[in-house]
């Protein structure tokens, strides 16, 4: 692993390298990137940046104060397998080029201020984070937007619906709706794309637990990535979904982390294992329920006391709230349990190592944007375990399945994306302690999502509302 610009630079050399690509990540989660010529290249650029027009990039700097920096972090050079000619990748933060401070808006600046200020409450050393990010591998996507029109269509040789096309042959084989999880090959189409998914990811260092198929028709997979350090694992989130991609474009196929492309099925969640540890200590053990600590459940009270303001973060579309409905795949009420992943925070007991215990929060979705998910996460949990919030009893039963009067008492999750900004609005202290988030962030968050999803989602009639209301 490089540790310093020198090394770096002998990296570069030894493998021969042309390009050095600096990816940085926008405020809304999708890396950008600038490719640099290995000769225009030294050690000045890791104290330099390279600068860039923050206007340009969305929710971040007015175009009368744009000029923005981006400086690469050394430690994160890896060789990026996907350009034609040899090319090193880094991974930058942004930084204010008058001032040199990190920039507030930065999201992979905010997670390292999440960390920092773990460090500073002294309750822990190093917050460990597991996502389990779902997604579609497509053959087709088509869609398009007009003033008169409007129309999506998705195709996948798995799908259900093809049982019946002419496919000369047809050999059928296809996963019913919620019938992926999980068939061997034939019904499983995509073991190999996978397992070269796994392959380039792994030749990245980023190690892989297993892959499998999931339950949604249409080639819904699963790939785990084994836990990290949240910034890390917030870096590796970013390479996961990019070479997700890439590997099923070089095989001429598409991949979504959008979470409900197809109705009627299961959508694509990302639930997130959450340990906190100090030196080689892990803090979450202890003889309370399920094996966990008294810190682990003030961890989950904080979790669950502020859930809807986190679900801005952590399901931040508004396709997200069609995955997030009563009654159906994911969890909406707002309770915890030991192995009932009806329960919106889990208790996993595949191990009674005290070293594996840990707590998996089932609602966020692959849409997010990793780096201030994870942080906003973090926050929240240490919010509980500073204030004390005990989360109350688990709920040990179907949740789907209580008494009307039981099902009351149990909050439930925002049921839109406006409702989960309104309780941001309303409920964001506890990510403003150690200046990780700030106002400004928020606001701008808030502003952004209203602006360019919300408002856009609430003037377009839809092909539903044709079906529902033209004959009225």
């Amino acid at each position: 692993m490089t540790k310093t610009p020198a090394d770096v630079l002998k990296l570069i050399k030894s493998k021969d390298v042309d390009f050095v690509d600096v990816k940085f990540i926008d405020f809304l989660g999708q890396w950008q990137h600038i490719t640099i010529p290995v000769g225009a290249f030294d050690e000045g650029v890791f104290e330099e940046g390279l600068g860039f027009d923050g206007s340009s990039i969305r929710g971040w700097q007015p175009i009368y104060a744009s000029d923005m920096v981006v400086k690469p972090d050394p430690t994160t050079a890896k060789l990026d397998p996907f350009p034609h000619y040899p090319t090193l990748s880094l991974i930058g933060t942004v930084h204010d080029p008058i001032t040199g401070e990190g920039y507030s808006r930065d999201p992979r600046f905010i997670a390292q201020k999440a960390e920092a200020y773990l460090r500073q409450t002294g309750i822990a050393d190093t917050a460990y984070f597991g996502p389990e990010a779902e997604f579609f591998v497509f053959d087709d996507i088509r869609y398009e937007l007009n003033r008169h029109s409007s129309f999506y269509a998705v195709d996948s040789s798995e799908g259900a619906w093809n049982t019946g096309r002419d496919e000369l042959p047809n050999l059928g084989h296809k996963p019913a709706f919620k019938g992926g999880y999980f068939p061997t090959a034939p019904v499983d189409s995509q073991i190999d794309l996978r397992s070269e998914m796994v392959m380039v990811l792994e030749k990245l260092g980023i190690p892989i637990e297993a892959h499998h198929h999931e339950v949604a028709t249409a080639g819904q997979g699963e790939i785990d990535m084994r836990f990290d350090a949240l910034s890390r694992m917030a870096d590796n989130l970013q390479w996961f979904k990019y070479v997700v991609k890439n590997v099923a474009r070089r095989h001429d196929k598409t991949v979504t982390f959008m979470p409900k492309p197809l109705v009627d099925d299961n959508g694509s969640g990302m639930h997130t294992h959450m340990s906190l540890w100090k030196g080689d200590k892990p803090l979450f053990a202890g003889d309370q329920y399920a094996g966990l600590s008294e810190m682990a459940l003030y961890y989950i009270g904080g979790l669950l006391r502020h859930a809807p303001a986190l679900l801005a973060l952590t399901n931040p579309t508004t396709n997200s709230y069609k995955r997030l409905v009563p009654g159906f795949e994911e969890p909406v009420k707002l309770a915890y349990s030991s192995r009932n992943r009806s329960a919106a925070i889990r208790i996993p007991m595949v191990s009674s190592s005290p070293r594996a215990r840990r707590l998996e929060f089932r609602t966020p979705d692959p849409s997010c944007n990793g780096y201030l998910a994870f942080a906003a996460m973090l926050m929240a949990g240490l919010d509980g375990i500073e204030r004390r919030i005990h989360p109350g009893a688990p709920l040990d039963k179907d949740m789907y399945n209580l008494p009307p009067e039981e099902q009351e008492r149990v909050p439930s999750a925002p049921s839109s994306l406006e409702e989960a900004l309104e309780a941001l609005a309303c409920d964001h202290d506890f990510l403003l302690k150690g200046d990780v988030f700030t106002r400004d962030v928020i606001d701008t968050w808030i502003d952004v999502k209203m602006k360019h999803e919300i408002t856009p989602t609430r003037l377009r009639p839809t092909p539903l509302e044709f079906q529902l209301y033209f004959n009225i």
